[in-house]
């Protein structure tokens, strides 16, 4: 299948930069995966939906848990919103809100 691409909007490029490496190269990975097979194709354990257009890649590695939220945009471009490290059992609704606000924003 195909012609998806992944790309960040600023503030979640800064804060993916910020991740430990171990992190970086799993979200690197997953957005690998989201561009060659489509976001209908890639699942369990490496993205989830939230809520509303939200999804997230789930990234654990030997320095902790991470998650990037976003969103389906423009066709076939995934938009990563928000990067953050995991330290509760759920998402945090700020990160949601964090997301949803860049997501208006970037419309």
């Amino acid at each position: 299948m195909g012609g998806w691409t992944v790309a960040g909007h600023s503030l979640a490029e800064a804060e993916l930069k910020s991740l430990p490496a171990d992190l970086r190269a799993r979200f690197l990975h997953i957005a690998e995966l989201l561009e060659s097979f489509g976001p209908t194709k890639v699942g369990m354990p490496h993205i989830r939906p939230l809520e509303s257009k939200l999804w997230e890649m789930r990234m654990q590695g030997k320095d902790g848990i991470a998650r990037a939220v976003y969103a389906a945009v423009q066709g076939r471009k995934l938009l990563v919103l928000h990067v953050f490290v995991k330290k509760t059992q759920t998402t945090p609704r700020t990160a949601i809100t964090t997301a949803l606000k860049r997501l208006e924003a970037a419309k």
